[in-house]
């Protein structure tokens, strides 16, 4: 019965096939006795008699009768593919959900109810036919954007052959490197149909497939590999770095876990931190010292690092050690990293070199653990004491307590404001003797001070101090505080340091919720190392995801040439000869199946978009479009935004869709952030990512976008 019903559908397609293959008999072009193939093979093809060429009559009957094919090929691949849901002649929402993931089509849920509900309730019950299958398909997968762009190249409004294809690419896409190979490719990677992808063409089913695909993303797909100059010393690259990455909540309560190692490093993340203190039957513990949160032992913290340090990257990864242990437990630390770790810690310079003037290369460092923690002598002395048993020994290390690298008490304690009488004695007075910094000291057990070979853990005092002294071995912690007082006032001494000395940002201590602060400002001054809490979502862990998407995700990314020329005179403030202005303009045009309002029963939302630029000061801009109302779906915007930029090479862009609740409360429902050196011209689509990282499948948004 089920068949017979899928045979009646049929039956129309089957009389315009006969009258099809009459029509080229009439012709000549084919025999009564001609197999398929040459019917098939005959549409487009340039062996036409000259008369019946396009403008001739009988072309006009041919193009007409080869359309009349194509739909019906087109009907027989999407029946074939649904007709064995259907042999009851109905199915209900569940088969509807497995044809679509059958035919391996994203789709949103709510979404779906929201539009087989609306099919259902055109007649009673609960199923559907398979009519109505085909215009819930319709609806959730053929866009009326995607079918004007694919008509406007189209001959008939039915396929697309290669050599359309390819104009397609090149004047649309900017993708003027393509040649008839790359049509051809994109053919048979995404055109569903066997009988139309044999004749070197694409249908719409195919056009819409290649629309949504990652080659039609609005990040490079250059990009998305290691593609960058992997050669050139450490501190010429931004490191992929995260603050107190054992945490998964706030930092006064919060739980300590594991996964926040395995979370950061399959992120790319390239340079975790670790606080170490001494713990029960010798066994040091990781937590936040001094509050709340919970502990877990190194050795676990060790074991994780060894199972998944380099499944997101080859490139060489730091290990931040904030150590409060005792050198007893400090020697626990070195045993373990050496014997778990094994030949992936790096215990000893690149060729017992230990008399070096720069840094060696991430490629020259793949598969390497380097250790950063404070050191004893030097990394010659280090070398000596290899053959030597150090068990036991351990030697002072003094610090100024002003400058500890884990001392946040610049950030905790609030300044009062003065009265007036105050403020008079201290005009009359004279400023009281500066108090000499109190001298701490610290012991360092040998066996862990050795491991320290090109990441030592130095002192910040001053640029002047750091030109004269610092090894380019040696790096700083500085609080964001005091990186920002000093990225005001010393720019460009700033800026001279880290073309120099890998230089670490930390969060402020009064962070308590674990917050996280612009990166961008620290990037702009060349900032290898800005850790972040990547615990804690919105916009700053955005732009930390966004700028390490380049390079493959490895989480090096190679600074700007005037960020590594020891001679800069760039500061962000006065870019001058090193602006290489940007016009760029981006045309919103859709959204696709975005996210609900939590506020809806259903599938609405009245979605606007922000577009930012992150960059220089000067770059700095955000734009917001209209909003749509209640429509979620499948929301029209056909808005242009045009941006000026004058240092595109440091400067992000972050799209992000909210729901306007009131005039003054939106709700966020999805983001993308990149850098702008990696965005596609072209007409692209664009991924939205959740709150907590996770793509939001299938939503998107759809946009031309283009620069000069």
């Amino acid at each position: 019965m089920a068949f017979q019903h899928f045979g009646v559908a049929f039956q129309p397609f089957g009389a315009a096939f006969q009258s099809f293959e009459v029509a080229f008999q009439s012709f000549g072009m084919v025999s009564h006795r001609s197999p398929p193939s040459a019917i098939t093979a005959c549409h487009g093809a340039s062996w036409f008699p000259k008369a019946q060429r396009r403008g001739s009559p009988q072309a006009a009957a041919v193009a007409s009768w080869a359309r009349i094919f194509l739909n019906f090929t087109s009907h027989t691949w999407f029946w074939n593919v649904i007709q064995n849901e259907f042999k009851s002649g109905n199915t209900d929402l569940d088969g509807c959900i497995r044809l679509l993931e059958k035919m391996q089509i994203t789709f949103d849920e709510d979404h779906l109810k929201h539009i087989f509900k609306k099919t259902i309730d055109k007649h009673s019950g609960d199923i559907i036919s398979m009519d109505d299958f085909r215009a819930i398909y319709r609806a959730l997968v053929h866009r009326p954007e995607f079918e004007e762009l694919f008509k406007a190249y189209s001959i008939d409004g039915n396929i697309l052959p290669d050599g359309q294809l390819l104009k397609f690419l090149a004047k649309e896409q900017f993708q003027t490197e393509a040649d008839e190979t790359t049509a051809l490719e994109i053919i048979m990677k995404y055109e569903p149909i066997d009988e139309v992808r044999k004749r070197r063409q694409m249908s719409f089913e195919g056009f819409i497939r290649y629309m949504n695909s990652d080659e039609c993303s609005i990040f490079k797909s250059q990009h998305r590999s290691v593609y960058q100059d992997m050669t050139q010393p450490l501190c010429d690259y931004f490191i992929s770095s995260s603050h107190n990455t054992y945490l998964i909540a706030d930092q006064l309560m919060g739980p300590s876990h594991l996964w926040g190692y395995t979370s950061a490093l399959l992120k790319g993340c390239r340079c975790l931190e670790i606080d170490c203190w001494d713990g029960h039957n010798n066994e040091p513990i990781v937590y936040h010292g001094h509050t709340l949160t919970s502990k877990i032992p190194f050795r676990s913290v060790i074991h994780v690092i060894d199972k998944y340090a380099f499944m997101s990257s080859s490139y060489p990864l730091v290990l931040s050690l904030e150590n409060h242990c005792s050198p007893k437990q400090q020697e626990v630390m070195a045993s373990c990293l050496k014997t778990i770790l094994g030949d992936k810690l790096l215990s000893s310079p690149l060729g017992g070199e230990t008399d070096m003037t720069q840094l060696p290369s991430p490629e020259a460092l793949k598969f390497k653990v380097l250790i950063k923690n404070k050191k004893v002598g030097t990394l010659e002395q280090s070398m000596l004491r290899m053959e030597e048993d150090s068990v036991g020994e351990a030697e002072e290390v003094s610090d100024s307590d002003a400058q500890s690298d884990d001392d946040n008490s610049e950030d905790m304690s609030p300044v009062r404001p003065k009265s007036p009488s105050k403020r008079k004695s201290d005009r009359r007075s004279s400023p009281p003797p500066q108090k000499k910094p109190k001298v701490r000291k610290t012991k360092i057990a040998l066996a862990l001070s050795d491991l320290v070979v090109y990441t030592k853990s130095q002192k910040f005092v001053g640029f002047e101090h750091s030109l004269q002294h610092q090894k380019c071995w040696e790096n700083n912690s500085i609080g964001e505080s005091q990186a920002r007082r000093l990225a005001k006032v010393s720019a460009p001494q700033f800026i001279a340091h880290t073309t120099r000395f890998i230089t670490r940002i930390y969060p402020k201590g009064s962070r308590m919720k674990s917050s996280n602060y612009n990166p961008q400002e620290f990037w702009n001054i060349g900032c290898q190392m800005v850790a972040l809490n990547f615990q804690t979502p919105g916009t700053y862990m955005e732009l930390q995801d966004g700028k390490f998407l380049d390079n493959g995700g490895c989480g090096y990314v190679l600074k700007p040439a005037f960020l590594r020329d020891l001679n800069t005179t760039f500061t962000p403030r006065n870019v001058g000869a090193y602006s290489k202005p940007m016009s760029l303009s981006i045309r919103l045009i859709s959204g696709h199946q975005l996210p609900p309002s939590a506020m809806s029963k259903t599938n609405k939302a009245d979605p606007m978009v922000q577009i930012e630029i992150y960059g220089v000061p000067e770059d700095q801009a955000r734009k917001k479009s209209s909003v749509v109302k209640s429509n979620a779906l499948c929301p029209k915007w056909n808005e242009t935004f045009s941006f000026n930029i004058q240092v595109p090479e440091l400067a992000m862009i972050r799209f992000c869709v909210e729901d306007e609740v009131s005039l003054v409360n939106k709700e966020f429902l999805g983001q993308y952030t990149l850098p702008v050196m990696s965005l596609n011209t072209g007409y692209r689509n664009i991924p939205l990512i959740s709150k907590d990282g996770t793509r939001l499948e299938p939503a998107s948004l759809f946009a031309h976008v283009w620069y000069y």
